[in-house]
């Protein structure tokens, strides 16, 4: 029978006070902490001391969103919706402990959306709950300042806005100082810290791998789907005062009215910034919306190189089959010949790119169905293996390579698809019905899970339930697949992957590919 309490012994005491959380079916829980403090555009502060007990039982405010689109593909990746606020730096807490000398992994959860949408409960799945019963680890989920709020540089204009174009990553940089300071009294060991993340939570850990002010804060990180080319990562050259400007000029102001866009209404302020941001990124200009590389953050590794520190980080790094693979499938090949799924993929590549996409298709994944060519990614595969082979050359640090490819019980057996792995990472298939499999999802999650959790606590991901998974070499990238049966194999998909990305066009999903699940 699972036990419910709220009392003495769900209070801790932090740096800046004490909390109350409550205790659920073993774990116990905190949500919605206050990190930090920060006034729109400046740089985030600690938190004032407080008298007493503050309450830590009900989830915090998450960043306003630019757009709020309607439901949809809900029985894909179930999510949650809650109110949203600009002071936002709040974080939660699952632990199966409150003791000092527990010194548990503490795993920190950095949430998809870009860097302009998303919060740390939006999807179902991010309930740290089974996690840390599970694994042993403490959870922590984290909200920070998102989009115009979090990235848009107003340092020309004085120095107050230092850093503005990063107060997104500066947030998170302080959530990790708060996470050092205090996570002891939820058992957690603030020296053995991974950072993990899925799509733009991806590329928040390979952002503060870059960020000098966050070295020696987190000693892993696991970038899940969260690598992609320079095309689609370009915020534009220079600074943001042509961005700034403009977005003046629309709203009746001037210059030297500049302090005025900390108190405008923020629809009126997202307002201003879409009717001119597209005539300023024509011009190849700064227009923000993601970490602005200075001195405080050094740009992504695979462009740039890797920090010092960065060297020493292990990583695990993947993606999956089929990223893009949102749209409902307009066919069964489970009953289709081989030949009516070779016209499908004429349909969509072209009778003359056909046969030989088809024959690096069959040598890289000879247990699909051919017909799935068509929901396979390059856009975020090529970048990712890009990324590994520079990881691979650290010598101080392994990298660990892995693609998920497991097909759904939706659509004649759907291929997987963006955010489609994070209920197996996080031990939460149960929360997304879609997931399960009989006679295969548990045994997967479990496969996938431990690989997580002993990554976490030692650096490398191997157990007794999954085959050898070698660290990648330079030159040899050996990749984990995840599927009804796990193997690792070594540079397999490099000449479907070098085929493949050049019959994508840039523009074949718009001319903006946003990811927001």
């Amino acid at each position: 029978m699972k036990s419910f309490k709220m009392d003495e012994t769900t209070i801790v005491s932090t740096k800046a006070g004490k909390l109350q959380g409550y205790y659920f079916d073993g774990t116990y829980i905190f949500k919605g902490i206050h990190y930090a403090e920060a006034e729109r555009f400046c740089q985030p502060t600690e938190v004032e001391p407080w008298e007493g007990v503050r309450d830590a039982t009900s989830f915090g405010m998450v960043c306003p969103l630019m757009h709020q689109d309607n439901p949809r593909g809900e029985i894909m990746v179930p999510h949650a919706y809650w109110p949203m606020d600009e002071h936002c730096q709040n974080l939660n807490i699952w632990s199966t402990g409150l003791c000092k000398d527990a010194h548990k992994p503490v795993m920190v959860w950095l949430h998809g959306g870009g860097f302009f949408a998303g919060s740390s409960i939006e999807q179902l799945c991010y309930d740290g709950a089974a996690m840390a019963k599970e694994g042993d680890v403490v959870v922590v989920t984290i909200n920070h300042r998102l989009n115009l709020l979090g990235y848009l540089d107003l340092s020309p204009f004085g120095e107050k806005y230092k850093n503005s174009g990063n107060c997104g990553n500066s947030d998170m940089v302080a959530a990790l100082k708060w996470i050092k300071d205090n996570i002891e009294v939820f058992g957690g060991d603030p020296s053995n810290v991974t950072i993990f993340g899925q799509s733009g939570g991806g590329m928040k850990v390979t952002s503060l791998m870059q960020t000098p002010e966050a070295d020696g804060l987190f000693s892993k990180g696991i970038v899940m789907s969260g690598v992609l080319g320079k095309d689609f990562m370009d915020t534009g050259k220079g600074d943001g005062r042509p961005i700034v400007t403009a977005m003046l000029e629309a709203l009746g102001l001037t210059e030297a009215e500049v302090d005025k866009l900390q108190t405008i209404p923020y629809p009126q302020l997202v307002e201003a910034y879409e009717k001119v941001a597209d005539d300023i990124k024509k011009k190849g200009l700064y227009v923000g919306m993601s970490p602005m590389i200075n001195d405080y953050y050094k740009g992504e590794p695979q462009f740039v190189g890797f920090t010092d520190n960065a060297k020493k980080i292990p990583l695990m790094i993947g993606s999956v089959f089929g990223e893009f693979a949102f749209m409902p499938l307009t066919f069964d090949k489970t009953r289709m010949t081989e030949e009516e799924m070779r016209a499908k993929i004429v349909d969509t590549y072209g009778d003359d790119k056909a046969d030989e996409l088809i024959d690096k298709f069959k040598k890289a994944f000879p247990d699909k169905k051919i017909v799935d060519v068509i929901s396979y990614d390059s856009i975020f595969r090529a970048p990712t293996k890009v990324l590994i082979e520079e990881a691979s050359k650290r010598e101080k640090a392994p990298v660990y390579s892995y693609l998920f490819t497991l097909e759904f019980p939706i659509q004649h057996n759907k291929p997987a698809w963006h955010c489609s792995d994070i209920a197996f990472f996080f031990h939460n298939i149960d929360l997304v019905p879609v997931a399960n499999v009989p006679g295969v999802s548990d045994k997967l999650q479990e496969q996938i899970f431990r690989a997580v959790i002993n990554f976490a606590k030692t650096g490398d991901p191997n157990h007794d339930e999954l085959p050898t998974w070698d660290a990648s070499r330079p030159g040899d990238e050996a990749t984990m697949i995840f599927d009804r049966t796990c193997e690792c194999r070594h540079n397999f998909d490099n000449e479907l992957i070098a085929y493949h990305k050049t019959l994508i066009p840039k523009n074949l999903f718009g001319e903006d590919v946003e990811i927001q699940h």
